[in-house]
């Protein structure tokens, strides 16, 4: 399942953020799994990236500051789950936090967490990389 595959590259790539072994990772993996539509994670064979999406998503929603601090090159602001909450569909949120085994608070808890972490190390060049899917962008990352 796409989702999975693409929480342990997160979950690897954040170095088992939240103490378990692709905890954070599969979380940010069901929601950009979802997010790109259940296309898989590389969001269809056009190259488009689902991060881009959530980003816009949470742009139009307010945390302009904070999404562009986690692509920037400075320290990454946070964001609480109520705002990730908030931002999220709520049916994608319940998907999420359904394929996690948690509340959908709990998967938005979890989501702000580790989401600043994540797109922070997918943009090092302080950007989103264009024209490779997400999880090209992550195994280039881990080399």
């Amino acid at each position: 399942m796409a989702g999975n595959d693409l929480g342990s590259l997160l979950g690897s790539l954040l170095g088992g953020a939240g103490g378990q072994s692709g905890g954070a990772g599969g979380i940010l993996g069901s929601l950009l799994g979802a997010l790109a539509g259940g296309k898989g994670a590389g969001g269809g064979g056009d190259g488009s990236n689902p991060l881009g999406g959530l980003l816009d998503m949470l742009t139009k929603s307010g945390l302009t500051d904070q999404t562009r601090s986690w692509v920037g090159t400075g320290d990454n602001q946070a964001v609480s789950g109520a705002q990730i909450a908030e931002a999220l569909p709520d049916d994608t949120l319940q998907k999420v936090a359904a394929e996690a085994g948690v509340s959908p608070q709990e998967a938005a808890d979890e989501i702000a967490a580790s989401l600043p972490q994540a797109v922070d190390k997918l943009t090092p060049n302080g950007s989103l990389p264009q024209g490779a899917s997400l999880e090209e962008i992550i195994r280039q990352q881990r080399l």
